[in-house]
Protein backbone atom coordinates (compact mmCIF):
# COMPACT_ATOMS: atom_id res chain seq x y z
CA UNK A 1 0.00 0.00 0.00
CA UNK A 2 1.44 3.37 -1.05
CA UNK A 3 -0.58 5.52 1.32
CA UNK A 4 0.70 8.77 2.81
CA UNK A 5 0.97 7.05 6.19
CA UNK A 6 3.16 4.29 4.74
CA UNK A 7 5.48 6.89 3.22
CA UNK A 8 5.70 9.01 6.38
CA UNK A 9 6.23 6.26 8.91
CA UNK A 10 9.90 5.68 9.90
CA UNK A 11 11.41 2.42 8.65
CA UNK A 12 11.84 1.16 12.22
CA UNK A 13 8.09 1.44 12.84
CA UNK A 14 7.23 0.04 9.42
CA UNK A 15 9.20 -3.09 10.23
CA UNK A 16 7.94 -3.34 13.80
CA UNK A 17 6.07 -6.48 14.80
CA UNK A 18 3.57 -5.54 17.54
CA UNK A 19 3.78 -7.26 20.91
CA UNK A 20 1.39 -10.20 20.79
CA UNK A 21 -0.45 -10.16 24.10
CA UNK A 22 -2.83 -12.97 24.99
CA UNK A 23 -5.91 -10.88 24.26
CA UNK A 24 -4.48 -9.62 20.99
CA UNK A 25 -3.88 -13.19 19.80
CA UNK A 26 -7.41 -14.12 20.83
CA UNK A 27 -8.93 -17.45 21.67
CA UNK A 28 -11.65 -18.97 23.82
CA UNK A 29 -12.11 -21.00 26.94
CA UNK A 30 -11.74 -20.50 30.69
CA UNK A 31 -7.96 -20.78 31.11
CA UNK A 32 -5.56 -18.63 29.09
CA UNK A 33 -2.20 -20.17 29.90
CA UNK A 34 -0.36 -17.65 27.75
CA UNK A 35 -1.76 -14.78 29.87
CA UNK A 36 -0.43 -16.03 33.24
CA UNK A 37 -3.68 -15.06 34.99
CA UNK A 38 -5.03 -16.31 38.30
CA UNK A 39 -7.93 -18.72 37.88
CA UNK A 40 -10.11 -16.83 40.36
CA UNK A 41 -10.45 -13.16 41.17
CA UNK A 42 -9.11 -11.72 44.44
CA UNK A 43 -11.65 -9.29 45.90
CA UNK A 44 -10.47 -6.02 47.40
CA UNK A 45 -13.77 -4.45 48.30
CA UNK A 46 -14.46 -3.28 44.75
CA UNK A 47 -17.46 -5.44 43.86
CA UNK A 48 -17.43 -8.79 42.17
CA UNK A 49 -15.62 -7.94 38.95
CA UNK A 50 -13.28 -10.49 37.41
CA UNK A 51 -10.16 -8.41 37.91
CA UNK A 52 -7.83 -11.37 37.48
CA UNK A 53 -8.41 -11.27 33.71
CA UNK A 54 -6.51 -8.96 31.39
CA UNK A 55 -8.79 -6.56 29.51
CA UNK A 56 -9.33 -6.68 25.77
CA UNK A 57 -6.34 -5.57 23.70
CA UNK A 58 -8.51 -2.92 22.08
CA UNK A 59 -12.11 -2.75 23.38
CA UNK A 60 -13.95 -2.83 20.05
CA UNK A 61 -17.34 -2.42 21.72
CA UNK A 62 -16.14 0.88 23.18
CA UNK A 63 -14.70 2.07 19.87
CA UNK A 64 -17.94 1.12 18.09
CA UNK A 65 -20.02 2.86 20.75
CA UNK A 66 -18.04 6.03 20.23
CA UNK A 67 -18.50 5.88 16.47
CA UNK A 68 -22.24 5.49 17.06
CA UNK A 69 -22.13 8.49 19.40
CA UNK A 70 -20.45 10.52 16.65
CA UNK A 71 -23.05 9.44 14.12
CA UNK A 72 -25.74 10.47 16.58
CA UNK A 73 -24.42 14.04 16.52
CA UNK A 74 -24.94 14.17 12.78
CA UNK A 75 -21.53 13.05 11.54
CA UNK A 76 -21.30 10.69 8.58
CA UNK A 77 -18.38 8.48 9.50
CA UNK A 78 -16.32 6.09 7.44
CA UNK A 79 -13.21 5.76 9.54
CA UNK A 80 -11.73 3.69 12.36
CA UNK A 81 -11.64 4.54 16.05
CA UNK A 82 -9.40 3.39 18.85
CA UNK A 83 -9.82 4.10 22.57
CA UNK A 84 -6.75 5.55 24.28
CA UNK A 85 -5.80 6.79 27.73
CA UNK A 86 -6.96 10.34 27.20
CA UNK A 87 -6.19 12.74 24.36
CA UNK A 88 -2.64 13.04 25.67
CA UNK A 89 -1.88 9.44 24.73
CA UNK A 90 -3.33 10.03 21.27
CA UNK A 91 -0.96 12.97 20.78
CA UNK A 92 2.01 10.94 22.01
CA UNK A 93 1.09 7.96 19.81
CA UNK A 94 0.88 10.10 16.67
CA UNK A 95 4.32 11.59 17.25
CA UNK A 96 6.03 8.33 18.27
CA UNK A 97 4.50 6.49 15.32
CA UNK A 98 5.27 8.92 12.50
CA UNK A 99 8.25 11.00 13.66
CA UNK A 100 11.88 9.91 13.83
CA UNK A 101 13.79 11.50 16.72
CA UNK A 102 16.44 13.97 15.65
CA UNK A 103 15.18 14.06 12.07
CA UNK A 104 11.48 14.91 11.75
CA UNK A 105 9.38 17.93 12.71
CA UNK A 106 5.85 18.71 13.78
CA UNK A 107 4.13 22.10 13.52
CA UNK A 108 2.03 23.87 16.14
CA UNK A 109 0.14 27.17 16.18
CA UNK A 110 0.61 28.85 19.57
CA UNK A 111 -0.98 29.79 21.82
CA UNK A 112 -2.33 26.26 21.91
CA UNK A 113 -2.28 23.07 23.97
CA UNK A 114 1.21 22.59 25.39
CA UNK A 115 1.30 18.78 25.14
CA UNK A 116 1.95 18.81 21.37
CA UNK A 117 5.31 20.50 21.86
CA UNK A 118 6.10 18.59 25.07
CA UNK A 119 5.49 15.15 23.52
CA UNK A 120 7.59 16.06 20.49
CA UNK A 121 10.52 17.51 22.40
CA UNK A 122 10.53 14.58 24.83
CA UNK A 123 11.74 12.35 21.98
CA UNK A 124 13.90 14.96 20.20
CA UNK A 125 11.36 15.87 17.52
CA UNK A 126 11.44 19.57 16.68
CA UNK A 127 8.22 21.59 17.02
CA UNK A 128 8.21 24.45 14.52
CA UNK A 129 5.74 27.26 15.17
CA UNK A 130 3.32 29.31 13.12
CA UNK A 131 1.71 31.58 15.76
CA UNK A 132 -1.97 32.46 15.51
CA UNK A 133 -2.98 35.86 14.16
CA UNK A 134 -4.41 38.59 16.38
CA UNK A 135 -7.94 37.21 15.85
CA UNK A 136 -6.63 33.74 16.89
CA UNK A 137 -7.13 32.32 13.40
CA UNK A 138 -4.44 30.46 11.46
CA UNK A 139 -1.62 32.28 9.71
CA UNK A 140 -2.14 30.35 6.51
CA UNK A 141 0.89 31.68 4.57
CA UNK A 142 3.22 30.88 7.50
CA UNK A 143 1.81 27.37 7.81
CA UNK A 144 1.83 26.50 4.12
CA UNK A 145 5.45 27.66 3.74
CA UNK A 146 6.54 25.02 6.26
CA UNK A 147 3.91 22.35 5.72
CA UNK A 148 5.82 20.05 3.36
CA UNK A 149 8.76 19.93 5.79
CA UNK A 150 6.70 18.70 8.73
CA UNK A 151 5.32 15.22 9.34
CA UNK A 152 2.37 16.36 11.48
CA UNK A 153 0.46 19.62 11.90
CA UNK A 154 -1.49 19.86 15.17
CA UNK A 155 -4.58 22.09 15.22
CA UNK A 156 -6.87 22.49 18.22
CA UNK A 157 -10.49 23.45 17.54
CA UNK A 158 -12.05 24.78 19.70
CA UNK A 159 -8.60 25.92 20.70
CA UNK A 160 -7.09 25.59 24.15
CA UNK A 161 -6.57 28.19 25.66
CA UNK A 162 -8.21 30.78 23.38
CA UNK A 163 -11.56 29.03 22.90
CA UNK A 164 -11.97 29.99 19.25
CA UNK A 165 -12.94 27.62 16.44
CA UNK A 166 -10.56 27.24 13.51
CA UNK A 167 -12.19 28.10 10.19
CA UNK A 168 -13.15 24.85 8.48
CA UNK A 169 -12.25 26.29 5.09
CA UNK A 170 -8.67 26.77 6.36
CA UNK A 171 -8.52 23.17 7.60
CA UNK A 172 -9.71 21.89 4.24
CA UNK A 173 -7.16 24.05 2.42
CA UNK A 174 -4.39 22.58 4.58
CA UNK A 175 -5.67 19.04 4.04
CA UNK A 176 -5.47 19.67 0.30
CA UNK A 177 -2.00 21.22 0.54
CA UNK A 178 -0.69 18.39 2.72
CA UNK A 179 -2.28 15.45 0.88
CA UNK A 180 1.11 14.04 -0.14
CA UNK A 181 3.29 15.29 2.71
CA UNK A 182 1.63 15.89 6.05
CA UNK A 183 -0.83 14.41 8.53
CA UNK A 184 -3.23 17.06 9.83
CA UNK A 185 -4.31 16.26 13.40
CA UNK A 186 -7.34 18.19 14.66
CA UNK A 187 -7.73 18.02 18.42
CA UNK A 188 -11.47 18.23 19.12
CA UNK A 189 -11.33 17.82 22.90
CA UNK A 190 -13.93 20.59 23.31
CA UNK A 191 -16.03 19.79 20.24
CA UNK A 192 -19.24 19.15 22.21
CA UNK A 193 -19.36 22.91 22.83
CA UNK A 194 -19.37 23.56 19.06
CA UNK A 195 -20.45 20.24 17.46
CA UNK A 196 -21.40 21.77 14.12
CA UNK A 197 -17.73 22.67 13.52
CA UNK A 198 -16.36 19.11 13.69
CA UNK A 199 -14.26 17.89 10.78
CA UNK A 200 -14.45 14.18 11.61
CA UNK A 201 -16.77 13.56 8.65
CA UNK A 202 -13.95 14.64 6.31
CA UNK A 203 -11.71 11.65 7.14
CA UNK A 204 -13.13 9.55 4.30
CA UNK A 205 -12.25 12.28 1.80
CA UNK A 206 -8.89 13.11 3.38
CA UNK A 207 -6.89 10.09 4.64
CA UNK A 208 -4.29 12.55 5.97
CA UNK A 209 -6.81 13.83 8.54
CA UNK A 210 -6.72 12.50 12.11
CA UNK A 211 -9.18 13.61 14.80
CA UNK A 212 -8.61 13.37 18.55
CA UNK A 213 -11.54 13.27 20.99
CA UNK A 214 -11.92 12.82 24.76
CA UNK A 215 -14.49 12.08 27.45
CA UNK A 216 -12.64 14.35 29.90
CA UNK A 217 -14.38 17.62 29.08
CA UNK A 218 -18.10 17.71 28.20
CA UNK A 219 -18.66 14.20 29.60
CA UNK A 220 -17.04 15.18 32.91
CA UNK A 221 -14.95 12.00 33.02
CA UNK A 222 -11.42 13.37 33.35
CA UNK A 223 -10.55 10.87 36.10
CA UNK A 224 -11.05 7.75 33.98
CA UNK A 225 -8.55 8.83 31.28
CA UNK A 226 -10.43 7.82 28.17
CA UNK A 227 -10.08 9.41 24.75
CA UNK A 228 -10.38 8.38 21.14
CA UNK A 229 -8.31 8.60 18.01
CA UNK A 230 -10.27 8.59 14.74
CA UNK A 231 -8.45 8.04 11.47
CA UNK A 232 -8.30 6.27 8.14
CA UNK A 233 -7.29 2.59 8.20
CA UNK A 234 -3.97 3.45 6.55
CA UNK A 235 -3.04 5.52 9.61
CA UNK A 236 -4.46 3.04 12.12
CA UNK A 237 -2.33 0.26 10.64
CA UNK A 238 0.76 1.88 12.14
CA UNK A 239 -0.82 3.34 15.28
CA UNK A 240 -1.82 -0.20 16.30
CA UNK A 241 1.83 -1.30 16.18
CA UNK A 242 2.83 1.06 18.98
CA UNK A 243 -0.26 1.06 21.17
CA UNK A 244 0.18 -0.52 24.62
CA UNK A 245 -0.79 -4.22 25.04
CA UNK A 246 -3.74 -3.41 27.32
CA UNK A 247 -4.44 0.32 26.94
CA UNK A 248 -7.92 0.52 28.51
CA UNK A 249 -8.78 -1.02 31.90
CA UNK A 250 -12.11 -2.85 32.10
CA UNK A 251 -13.61 -0.49 34.75
CA UNK A 252 -12.72 2.46 32.51
CA UNK A 253 -14.38 0.83 29.51
CA UNK A 254 -17.48 0.02 31.55
CA UNK A 255 -17.87 3.61 32.78
CA UNK A 256 -17.25 5.01 29.29
CA UNK A 257 -19.82 2.67 27.73
CA UNK A 258 -22.44 3.70 30.29
CA UNK A 259 -21.71 7.37 29.61
CA UNK A 260 -22.04 6.94 25.85
CA UNK A 261 -25.26 4.95 26.23
CA UNK A 262 -26.81 7.52 28.57
CA UNK A 263 -25.89 10.32 26.18
CA UNK A 264 -27.76 8.55 23.42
Amino acid sequence: MNSLASRLVPKTVGKLIPYQSARRIGGSGHLWLNANELEKSCQYGAGDGEYHRYPDFLPHDLANAYLEYCRGTGDTLRCEAVAVRGADEAIDLMIRTFCQPGADKIMICPPTYAMYEFCAESIAVEAVKAPLLEDFQLDMPAITRQLADTKILFLCSPNNPTGNVVEQADIIALLEAGRETTLIVVDEAYIEFAPETSVVNLIEQYPNLVVIRTLSKAFGLAAIRCGFLLADSSVMEYISRLIAPYPIADPVAEIALRALESDG
